[in-house]
């Protein structure tokens, strides 16, 4: 167990993408919380290349708000690069990850503290329900969890979301991890420590509209699953055993009836399209997962900036210091 300060410095990490119709709402609701927690405590939010108000508002509020920092990025660089942001600039002996729009409520963050007063490492909320969303996004949610909980071989919690409170030797540890497609709960898993949840109640967004629609969120499970699971690649090994077995099979049908009966097929018809066709879908899904492994690989190695900051408020100008 490490060191828990009694006064520890609270670093508040919240993403923003045209954000500014509830930005103030959430920054008071965060600072009514945690102010009476900490003397010191500092709230980032991280510009992701908003296209509405969210850096005016930002702004406007740091001017009154000496614990509000801003990080502006030079463009949209997605949802867990803004996160990483944050992580690689909070200076917190502790860290919150927490969304602006507040489905997560900051009043769940005392309890968080309590517990990682008590020793936990990590401290996730876990929702309990889900309010202000479709049927269908709470199965396709529901159903993914579960999948990824299957496929890797590091249990990542169900039914969990970023919003969640780390010590800063976890920060430290994910600061080192540089991977370009990012899923940083499960990145947070492999870390390991002492983690526990927090049970919540999800709110609906306080305004605006969803930054996960349907293409997002398929994008977003790509990338989880490629990044703790190699399972995808293991089923192209037990794919290739099927087919084996069932063109063995094939094989066994059709001599038996051709015995019973030789002309019940055209010759050579049968076989031909049923091979075709099936090694040819087999042929294409296989290509389809090597494809998205090659391309997370491609990117990597390129060795591109995770993304790149403008500016920091207060702060100098930093179009010149990207990150890797």
């Amino acid at each position: 167990m490490t060191f828990r300060s009694s006064s520890p410095l609270i670093s508040i990490v919240a993403p923003c993408f045209n954000e500014a119709e509830g930005l103030a709402e959430f920054v008071q609701r965060v600072t009514l919380t945690v102010a009476p927690l900490a003397e010191n405590y500092e709230i980032l939010l991280i510009n992701d290349g908003s296209q509405d108000a969210t850096l005016a508002v930002a702004l406007q509020l740091a001017e009154s708000n000496p614990h509000l920092r801003v990080i502006n990025f030079l463009r949209n660089f997605g949802h867990q690069a803004a996160v990483t942001a944050g992580l690689d600039e909070a200076r917190g002996d502790v860290v919150v990850l927490i969304d602006s729009d507040l489905q997560d409520p900051p009043e769940v963050i005392p309890e968080m503290l309590a517990k990682w007063r008590e020793g936990a490492d990590v401290v996730y909320g876990q929702r309990r329900s889900r309010a202000g969303e479709s049927g269908f996004k709470l199965w396709t949610a529901k159903l993914f969890y579960r999948l990824l909980s299957r496929m890797t071989d590091r249990a990542i919690p169900l039914d969990t979301g970023d919003f969640r409170l780390m010590d800063r030797g976890v920060v430290d540890v994910l600061k080192q991890m540089r991977e370009r497609h990012r899923f940083i709960r499960g990145m947070v898993s492999w870390v390991g420590g002492r983690q526990e949840p927090v049970l919540y109640d999800r709110a609906p967004r306080f305004a605006g509209q969803t930054k996960y629609p349907l293409a997002k969120m398929l994008s977003f499970a790509v990338d989880a699953i490629t990044s703790f699971s190699v399972l995808p690649l293991r089923l192209l090994t037990y794919s290739a055993m099927a087919v084996l077995a069932l063109t063995l099979l094939m094989a066994v049908v059709v001599f038996v009836v051709k015995l019973i009966n030789p002309n019940y097929f055209i010759p050579g018809y049968a076989s031909i399209i049923l091979t075709i066709m099936f090694f040819g879908g087999i042929n294409l899904f296989a290509f389809g997962i090597l494809g998205e492994y090659l391309g997370r690989m491609y990117e990597s190695v390129k060795g591109r900036p995770l993304y790149i900051i403008e500016r920091l408020y207060p702060g100098p100008d930093r179009t010149d210091r990207p990150h890797e």
